[in-house]
């Protein structure tokens, strides 16, 4: 049975609803984490500090190696480049 698009587009609609109200949850939790750690107190650019979640992200994800892109970015001695700003 196929479905009428105006109940696909109420479907996709409270999907993406759903989707934002967990980016906003994955946020906060992933923010209070930061903050703890003392990660508001440092003065870093925004491209900066993404690069290092990334490396972060990778040492958890399956095979725990680096991203491609954020180990290519980051400079030999960048990332201990954060420890020293804090």
């Amino acid at each position: 049975m196929k479905k009428p698009s105006r109940q696909i587009r109420d479907e996709i609609a409270r999907l993406q609803d759903q989707l934002k109200q967990a980016e906003t949850r994955e946020a906060e939790r992933i923010g209070r984490i930061a903050l703890k750690a003392g990660i508001g107190e440092i003065e870093i650019e925004e491209g900066a500090l993404l690069l290092a979640f990334e490396e972060i992200a990778g040492r958890f994800r399956k095979g725990g190696s680096r991203p491609a892109k954020a180990a290519a970015a980051v400079a030999p001695g960048a990332s201990s480049g954060l420890a020293e700003q804090g």
